[in-house]
């Protein structure tokens, strides 16, 4: 059975104040033994929060990493630059990136490739606009995503692909696809990354984004492809996301 997974995506923000209060209040709310739990922050607080989670069971992740390696790239952040600071999870593809910055599928497969051989898991982000979520479109874009980095993934990295299913419509809006909703695309991924692995598949976390909150987490978490959450707004409320972990029952 596949354990449920809450990652933080803090996005840009914070402050040192301000992410010694929130990690201190998460680092009390969450029992020593308690499953995943991990904290994607800003780049420039990667060490701050890291030293904090030192000897905790909350992981520490990234936001985003390139698909160069070392070398003239000014304003980039490889991989393993990533690791040397402790990190162990990095998000990739969100769709703040795709639509803001750009980032094509092609981009984000090669993030996977250079994330993966570097140590790190992968948070995979794939989604629909609301524009294509009216036109039918969700199965064939989420596949178009995440195909794109399938085809260029080595196998070894099948242990450590996570895949976060984010309709854009519902990020950061306050609305959230319902929890069938959900569920259905959830499956539709299973079933492709079953098509490409076989029984290795059930072992790959599905996580969902888009307004996760303390109401509506136990209903999504208690479908059976949904292996937990990546949260965003709710996560800088350490009440908020202390009660998301709970509704996976990541707390025992």
């Amino acid at each position: 059975m596949r354990k449920k997974l809450i990652a933080a995506n803090w996005k840009m923000n914070g402050g040192l104040v301000a992410n010694r209060d929130l990690t201190q209040a998460i680092l009390k709310g969450v029992p020593e033994n308690a499953s995943s739990v991990v904290l994607c922050v800003p780049f420039p607080y990667l060490a701050q929060v890291g030293a904090m989670l030192q000897g905790s069971s909350i992981a520490l992740g990234a936001q985003n990493s390139s698909e160069y390696g070392s070398g003239a790239y000014t304003g980039e952040v490889e991989a393993g630059m990533l690791v040397e600071l402790g990190c162990s999870y990095v998000i990739l593809g969100h769709s703040e990136r795709r639509v803001l910055f750009g980032e094509t599928d092609d981009q984000v497969a090669a993030k996977v490739v250079k994330a993966l051989a570097a140590g790190l898991r992968p948070i995979v982000c794939v989604g629909e606009s609301e524009l294509e979520r009216a036109g039918g479109k969700t199965k064939e874009v989420v596949e178009r995503q995440l195909e794109a980095v399938l085809d260029v993934m080595p196998d070894v990295g099948r242990a450590s692909l996570i895949v976060a299913y984010e309709p854009v419509w519902a990020i950061g809006t306050g609305r959230s696809a319902s929890p069938e909703d959900a569920q259905e695309v959830h499956l539709h991924i299973r079933g492709l990354l079953q098509r490409r692995f076989g029984t290795d598949a059930r072992g790959v976390p599905l996580l969902y984004g888009g307004s996760v909150k303390p109401a509506n987490a136990s209903a999504l978490f208690a479908k059976p492809d949904i292996d937990g959450g990546l949260i965003g707004g709710a996560s800088l409320v350490a009440g908020d996301f202390l009660a998301i972990c709970a509704a996976g029952d990541l707390m025992n």
